[in-house]
C-alpha cells in the first residue's frame, strides 16, 4: 500500500488551505520551471531542471517524455533511479489535497522502468526497479521490482 503521511485540516477544504503548508512564491517558481521542462525537447535540459531547480533526485540516463507533469508543490519528494523512461503526459504527484485533510508521500521509482504515456503515479508509492508501467494506468499501490502492471484499476499482468 502507499505510505502517505496525513494532516487534518479544520474549516474550509485543505486546497483553500494550500499556502499554509507551502508558499505561493515556491509554487509559483516550480509551476514555471515544469512548464519549460514539459516542452522543452532536451533530455539533458529537462534532467538539469529536475535536479537543480526543482530539487528531485533524477538517476543518470532517466529519460522524461513531452508533457510529463510532476509535483508542483513537493518535486523534492520524487526519486527516480537511472536509465528509466518517463511516458508522455504523466503526471507524478506527491501531494492529495482533500476535504478534511491534506496528504504527503514520498514517490520512489527505481532503475530500468518503463512508465508508459498518460500515467498518473499517486503519493506515498514505490515502484521497483525493471517494472513496466502500461499506458493509461492509475498507480495507487506499490509495484514490485521487475512487474508488469496496467489499468485502472491497476492490475498485476505479470510478475
Amino acid at each position: 500500500m502507499r505510505k502517505t503521511d496525513r494532516y487534518p485540516v479544520e474549516g474550509s477544504n485543505s486546497l483553500w488551505q494550500i499556502y499554509r503548508t507551502v508558499s505561493r512564491w515556491k509554487g509559483m517558481k516550480n509551476f514555471i520551471w515544469i512548464q519549460i521542462a514539459r516542452y522543452s525537447a532536451s533530455l539533458h535540459f529537462k534532467n538539469w531542471i529536475y535536479r537543480r531547480m526543482l530539487g528531485m533526485k533524477v538517476g543518470q540516463d532517466t529519460a522524461f517524455g513531452l508533457m510529463v507533469m510532476v509535483d508542483v508543490f513537493f518535486p523534492e519528494k520524487i526519486t527516480i533511479g537511472e536509465n528509466s523512461i518517463v511516458g508522455y503526459n504523466t503526471t507524478i504527484l506527491a501531494h492529495e489535497y482533500l476535504i478534511k485533510e491534506y496528504r504527503l508521500g514520498d514517490v520512489h521509482i527505481g532503475s530500468n522502468v518503463l512508465i508508459g504515456a498518460n500515467c498518473t503515479i499517486l503519493p506515498g508509492v514505490t515502484i521497483g526497479d525493471g517494472a513496466i508501467i502500461g499506458a493509461g494506468t492509475v498507480v495507487h499501490k506499490n509495484v514490485a521490482a521487475g512487474s508488469f502492471v496496467a489499468g485502472n484499476p491497476l492490475q498485476v499482468i505479470r510478475e
